[in-house]
């Protein structure tokens, strides 16, 4: 009869025996069960050198009174605390940094991301304040911006010698089907009307809470608000136009909006984001003395206004202006030059040549200004456009974010392009910010 072999070889010995002779191993699991103390402090969780850390300590070394004025709470008597202006502007300014332009991403990363919540310490931030700080102070965002130039001009860390120009097409907060006629309009205001009867007459429906009525019916409002807002874009777009034939239409979602051609040739509803950059031709900061928002598709007629503001910024005109052939209008040209700026715009493709102009007897400062584009030494500057100009646009869409604005109206994406110039600034001279 022939034997069953064995299992294991001589030489092998199995798991339980190896156990018995050297006994079983000691392993640590993770306890989840039990309670701990710990001790922290919080502002040893971020390095110095953090940039949520630098942007909290540069904004300490300014005058951001302004932005509690209308506060009602004061000490010694009732009422509600007032979040930090201090703290608010630090968080929007290192959000844009990080591309975060979300009031809700914002409001999470304070429960989940240190440096957030090193920002905001011990307090809680909903989205709702997030979101009413960031498009409540426009004016007190604009005088910030004034005053970190001044501080910049005031130390030498910026010059006008060079300053150039550019526009970049940034998607609205619409969609191209929101985008209704005269008459879908007035069938879009009967609906609105119908839908608000509706939900104020289901006010005593218990199925929605107190809370969800009034949301519901400040929805139904703001809506019928919107259409009503829309109507009056295309009542008043038709009168400019006049008789002309093409249909006229206007945004539910954005009444301020506009369908403008983009960077890949595509149409879509847009903003014109318009930066005015100060730097050197050799590289190093680019700081943004100007901006402007507008809802105009062409940068044709932008440039006099930009220097009209840079010289109320900075107290004085850049010595010279860089633009590309779309900022080309006669009269801005004209007029810089004579206010003793350098006007270094390439003239539009569909230019006529110098001896044409001389002989229909256009503006001397244009003749001087067609031959001056003419030579080396103004070709030779001229190339330093595009390093100046068009770095803004790509930080703000590629660092900052904002491809894409979340906010409605030119006012509030005005406040949205405040804060990214302002964080840009700041980053960009950091190193240096006197503290």
């Amino acid at each position: 009869m022939r034997t069953q072999e064995p299992l294991f070889d001589a030489a092998e010995t199995p798991t339980k025996s190896r156990e018995s002779e050297t006994g079983r191993p000691r392993i640590l699991e993770p306890r989840r069960d039990q309670g701990e103390m710990r001790f922290e402090i919080p502002d040893a969780t971020l390095a110095d050198t953090h940039p949520a850390r630098v942007i909290w300590n540069i904004l300490g070394t300014l005058d951001l009174s302004r932005f509690s004025q209308g506060c009602t709470s004061v000490e010694g008597k009732a009422g509600r605390s007032l979040l930090s202006p201090r703290m608010m502007l630090t968080l929007w300014l290192y959000a844009i940094s990080r591309a975060v332009g979300s009031a809700r991403e914002i409001a999470r990363l304070t429960t989940t991301d240190v440096a957030f919540s090193w920002i905001v310490g011990q307090l809680r931030i909903s989205h709702h304040k997030l979101s009413q700080f960031r498009v409540g102070h426009g004016e007190e965002l604009n005088t910030l911006m004034t005053e970190v130039l001044a501080v910049l001009m005031e130390k030498g860390l910026i010059s006008l010698e060079l300053v150039a120009q550019d526009g970049t097409r940034t998607r609205a907060a619409a969609s191209a089907p929101s985008f209704r006629s005269y008459g879908s309009l007035l069938e879009c205001r009967e609906q609105a009307a119908l839908h608000l009867k509706a939900v104020l007459a289901a006010a005593d429906d218990p199925e929605y809470t107190h809370a969800q009525h009034a949301a519901r019916a400040a929805a139904a409002r703001d809506f019928q608000e919107r259409v009503e807002a829309a109507i009056q874009t295309v009542t008043e777009l038709q009168q400019l136009r006049g008789s002309s034939s093409k249909v006229v239409r206007a945004s539910t979602t954005d009444a301020e909006a506009r369908i403008m051609k983009m960077g890949d040739r595509g149409f879509r509803p847009a903003y014109n984001v318009q930066y005015a950059t100060a730097g050197s031709e050799m590289g190093g900061p680019r700081t943004i003395v100007g901006l402007e928002v507008s809802n105009a598709g062409t940068d044709m007629g932008k440039l006099m206004p930009m220097i009209e503001q840079i010289e109320e910024r900075c107290g004085h005109l850049p010595e010279t202006m860089l633009a590309d052939g779309g900022y080309a209008k006669y009269e801005d040209i004209a007029t810089l030059r004579r206010k003793g700026v350098d006007a270094l715009v390439s003239p539009s493709s569909r230019a006529k040549d110098i001896e044409q102009l001389k002989r229909e007897g256009v503006d001397p400062e244009i003749i001087a200004w067609r031959e001056q584009m003419e030579t080396p030494e103004a070709k030779k500057k001229y190339r330093a456009r595009a390093g100046l100009a068009e770095l803004p646009n790509a930080h703000q869409k590629t660092h900052h974010g904002i491809r894409q604005v979340l906010v409605r109206g030119i006012g509030k994406v005005t406040c949205v392009i405040l804060l990214n110039a302002i964080a840009s600034n700041i980053l960009q001279h950091a190193n240096h910010w006197p503290m």
